[in-house]
């Protein structure tokens, strides 16, 4: 399958299906926690849209050449929350489940440091078949597990002086600025 190309639409729209589809589960939680980087803006929204505390652990594990060679998983010690503690049922979100690694890593680790938690349930985007963890929600199942191009990719590739720089350019030939008309 060729790569797979996603626009802000586009995953603004998954991040809604993928919060109608838990909601439809009947399944109530208490907490949802973000797998960052990539599952930050989905546990934000979904944080929103449901009015629950978010957490955040952040991981990392791609790096190289656009950001596609694995490396090893390295998990944050600790996590980001406002909460005095952790709820009880806890959603874990990420954007996608591409192996299962990240996924299968997390969810041992919050088991392990926070015994109290008696319902962990798992929420991504993008469900790849060669992943080894099926999450309990997906918006989309991609069964030929292709290479996902997010909208955010551009800022991965992208220096502060290449920003300043296309700023300037905007503010010198303003196409579209109604004070320029």
């Amino acid at each position: 399958m060729a790569d797979l190309y996603v626009t802000w639409d586009d995953y603004h729209h998954a991040i809604e299906r993928l919060a109608a589809k838990i909601r439809d589960s009947g399944w109530h939680f208490n907490q949802i926690v973000c797998i960052a980087r990539g599952g930050l803006r989905v546990g934000d929204t979904l944080s929103r849209i449901f009015s629950l505390p978010l957490a955040i652990i952040s991981t990392q594990s791609y790096a190289g050449e656009a950001g596609r060679q694995r490396g090893a998983l390295a998990v944050a010690e600790h996590m980001t929350m406002t909460t005095p503690t952790l709820g009880d049922r806890v959603l874990l979100t990420d954007d996608l489940v591409d192996s299962g690694i990240t996924l299968n890593v997390v969810q041992r680790h919050l088991r392990e440091r926070y015994p109290a938690i008696v319902d962990l349930r798992t929420a991504v985007l993008w469900y790849k078949a060669r992943s080894t963890c099926r999450p309990d929600f997906h918006a989309h199942y991609l069964p030929e597990n292709p290479w996902i191009h997010q909208p955010f990719e551009p800022y991965e590739r992208m220096s502060v002086q290449d920003l300043c720089g296309r700023a300037a350019d905007t503010l010198a030939h303003p196409a579209g600025n109604a004070e320029a008309r």
